[in-house]
């Protein structure tokens, strides 16, 4: 692969990867620890990820258990859970604080399928971005003494990758559908 091409390619892949990312903090039915991802706690005045002040386990298939490493965070990791956009209700007994995963409803299930597709999107719209750019640059080459034919050829190379993210996009947005979609 040419190394101009490599840039683009990098760029794709952390676009990838950023979509899958996402994908994982959509909770699909069980229990997944990766929906707490995005939640922070106030820990001594600087908002800090909740992973890196308690102990996150699923102890059974829709339940998730956060045990703080200091027991004062309790009252601040239910407050963040609580303002966070999941839905749930922490309950705990002075050391362990318990989320409990409520069924999903088939219109829950549906309109999360509706949210992946949007993200997966979103995530298509970037790599084309990606493209576009990569073409504009390779356009710019031609004014360097790059000739039109090695041009066309490194914009057929970003169009096969680009065409590849589209697929692997389609794959994980699929995945994730038929996992929220499976009772």
């Amino acid at each position: 692969m040419d190394e101009r091409v490599q840039k683009y390619d990098g760029k794709m892949t952390k676009t990838l990867k950023g979509f899958e990312a996402e994908l994982t903090t959509i909770r699909a039915g069980r229990a997944n620890p990766h929906i707490l991802d995005k939640i922070t706690v106030d820990y001594y005045g600087s908002p800090t990820p909740l992973q890196q002040v308690a102990n996150i386990t699923v102890p059974e298939a829709r339940m998730i258990q956060i045990q703080p490493w200091e027991a004062s965070l309790i009252k601040a990791i239910e407050k963040a859970i609580l303002t966070s956009d999941l839905g749930l209700n922490p309950s705990n007994d002075g050391k362990i604080i318990r989320l409990v995963l409520p069924e999903l409803t088939e219109e829950r299930r549906k309109e999360l399928v509706k949210d992946v597709k949007k993200k997966g999107e979103a995530a298509k719209v970037a790599v084309r971005n990606i493209r576009r750019d990569a073409n504009d640059a390779f356009k710019k080459l031609v004014k360097q003494d790059v000739s039109e034919d090695e041009v066309k050829d490194l914009s057929d190379e970003v169009q096969k990758l680009t065409d590849k993210y589209m697929k692997d996009i389609d794959a994980a947005v699929d995945k994730k559908s038929k996992e929220i979609l499976t009772v």
